[in-house]
C-alpha cells in the first residue's frame, strides 16, 4: 500500500471487482487489449476510485484522452446543460455548433480556417482522405510503417501496424508505406543524418519510383508515432518531410488525433517545428471524454467538396460541440499546455535517472506529457521485454499507478497522464514506478 493520494488494499481484482469482471465478459466479448484488472468507478483530475474503494494515479488519460483531467467540473456542466437541451440534430445546425466551430478555428494556426467536426478518430481519418481524393483527382496516399491512424477499412490500410489489418484482406489499394525514423533503433544511420536527412529522403525518393503508378496525392503522418511505441522522429525531419511533398505538389496531412490539445507541451504538435499541413485531423483530446472528432484544413481546400458530400450522424451534435467549447476554455484558462510542458520536462529527467540504474530500460523518450518507455531484455541486444512489461502494469497498479502498453510487442508504458497532473502527483507515481522497477 503507497501513502499519500494512492492507496490499494489487498489484492487486484478486488472482491467486487472480480465479480464485475466475470459478468462483464459473460455478456460483452473481451476483445480488447491487456489492461491491470481494474474496475473503475470515478475518477477526477488524474485520481481513479474503483468499485472496492481503491485509488490510483493515472498515467493513461484514457489513452490521451482526458487532457484537462478527468470529469472536469466545467466540462461534466457544459455537457449537462446541453444535453437538458438537445441531444441531437444531425446536420441541422445548433448554437454549440456554429460556436464550437468558430472556437476551434481561433485556436487553430491560421491558415486553417474550415473545420468539420465527426465522432472518432477513425472516422475523421476516412474523411480526410476522402477530401485530399477529391481535391487532388488522385487515389495513393504515401504513409510509413508503424503508423495507427484508426481501425476502419482506409485508417488500416494506411496503418503500418499488422494488428489492425492483419487477416482482414484485401484493404484499400493505393497504400504506399516507408519506413518512420527510430532512433532508438536506426541501423541505416538515417536519425544521425541532420538537418537535411539526405540518406532517408534518398530511399524515399526510390519507394516512390518503384510503387507509385503515378496518381500520388498526399503525405499522412503522425509527429510521433504513438500506438508504435511513442516513436519520435529527430528534430527537423517532420518539416523537411512537409518540404519534400511540397516540392512534389502532394498535400501534406498530419493526424494530431492523439497528439493535440497540449499533450506535446505546445496547444498543436504541429507549432514545435512550425509546421504548415494542408489538413490535420483532430480527437481524443478535442473532448476529453466525450467523443468528438474533427477534420481541419483551408476553405480552399474544402471547397473541392460539394454540397452533401460530408456527413455524419453524431458529428457536431451539440452535446460533444459544448465539450469542445469546454475544452478550449479550459485549456486556456489553466494553461495546460504550459503544465504539460513544465511537469513533463520533471518526468522525462527522472524517468532518464532510473533507467540509467536499470538493466532493462532501455530508452526513455518523449515531449510534454506523452513518454514511451522501452523495456528490454539487455540493453545491447535491445531485445524486447513483452512479459516483463506485464509484470510492470500489474505490479504498478498493486501500488497505485495505471499503465499500459504499447508497441508492436508490447514492451512500451504509456506514459501520459491527464495535462492537469501536479508536481506531488508526479512525484508519487514516479516513486511507484521507481520501486517497482528496482523490484524486477
Amino acid at each position: 500500500m503507497a501513502a499519500g493520494i494512492t492507496h490499494v488494499r489487498g489484492k487486484l481484482p478486488g472482491p467486487r471487482g472480480r465479480k464485475l469482471l466475470e459478468r462483464w465478459h459473460r455478456f460483452e466479448a473481451d476483445v480488447v487489449g491487456y489492461q491491470a484488472p481494474v474496475v473503475w468507478k470515478r475518477a477526477r483530475g488524474c485520481v481513479i476510485e474503483d468499485v472496492d474503494g481503491n485509488k490510483f494515479i493515472d498515467w493513461t488519460s484514457g489513452v490521451l484522452v482526458t487532457n484537462v483531467g478527468h470529469c472536469h467540473p466545467r466540462l461534466v456542466k457544459a455537457v449537462r446543460d446541453a444535453s437538458g437541451k438537445l441531444l441531437n440534430n444531425y446536420e441541422c445546425a445548433n448554437e454549440y455548433r456554429i460556436q464550437a466551430a468558430e472556437a476551434l478555428v481561433k485556436a487553430l494556426p491560421p491558415h486553417l480556417n474550415r473545420c468539420f467536426f465527426l465522432s472518432t478518430g477513425s472516422e475523421a481519418i476516412e474523411a480526410a482522405v476522402r477530401l485530399l481524393k477529391r481535391k487532388t483527382g488522385k487515389y495513393e496516399i504515401l504513409s510509413f510503417d508503424g503508423s495507427f491512424h484508426g481501425r476502419t477499412v482506409t485508417a488500416a490500410s494506411l496503418g503500418g501496424l499488422p494488428g489492425p489489418k492483419s487477416r482482414y484482406g484485401p484493404l484499400m489499394p493505393g497504400a504506399i508505406r516507408v519506413p518512420f525514423p527510430h532512433p532508438y533503433r536506426d541501423p541505416q544511420g538515417w536519425c544521425d543524418d541532420a538537418p537535411r536527412f539526405d540518406k532517408y529522403f534518398y530511399f524515399l525518393e526510390s519507394a516512390v519510383a518503384s510503387n507509385s503508378t503515378g496518381s500520388l496525392g498526399g503525405v499522412i503522418t503522425e509527429p510521433y508515432q504513438g500506438t508504435a511505441g511513442f516513436l519520435f522522429p529527430p528534430r527537423g525531419w517532420l518539416k523537411r518531410l512537409e518540404e519534400w511533398a511540397c516540392s512534389r505538389g502532394l498535400l501534406f496531412v498530419l493526424d494530431e488525433v492523439q497528439s493535440s490539445f497540449g499533450r506535446t507541451g505546445k496547444m498543436w504538435a504541429m507549432d514545435h517545428e512550425g509546421l504548415k499541413p494542408d489538413i490535420v485531423i483532430l480527437g481524443k483530446g478535442i473532448g476529453s471524454g466525450v467523443p468528438v472528432s474533427a477534420v481541419a484544413s483551408t476553405a480552399e481546400i474544402f471547397s473541392a467538396l460539394s454540397k452533401g458530400e460530408m456527413s455524419s450522424t453524431m458529428g457536431g451534435n451539440p452535446v460533444s460541440s459544448a465539450a469542445v467549447l469546454a475544452v478550449l476554455d479550459i485549456m486556456r484558462r489553466e494553461r495546460l499546455a504550459e503544465n504539460a510542458m513544465r511537469i513533463g520536462d520533471f518526468m522525462i529527467d527522472r524517468l532518464r535517472r532510473i533507467a540509467v540504474r536499470s538493466p532493462y530500460l532501455g530508452d526513455v523518450r518523449g515531449m510534454g506529457l506523452v513518454m514511451g518507455v522501452e523495456f528490454v531484455l539487455d540493453k545491447k541486444s535491445k531485445e524486447p521485454a513483452r512479459e516483463l512489461v506485464r509484470e510492470v502494469i500489474n505490479r504498478c497498479a498493486r501500488n497505485g499507478l495505471l499503465v499500459g502498453a504499447v508497441g508492436t510487442h508490447q514492451h512500451i508504458l504509456r506514459v501520459a497522464p491527464p495535462l492537469v497532473i501536479d508536481r506531488k502527483e508526479a512525484d508519487e507515481s514516479l516513486s511507484i514506478f521507481e520501486r517497482v522497477v528496482k523490484g524486477l
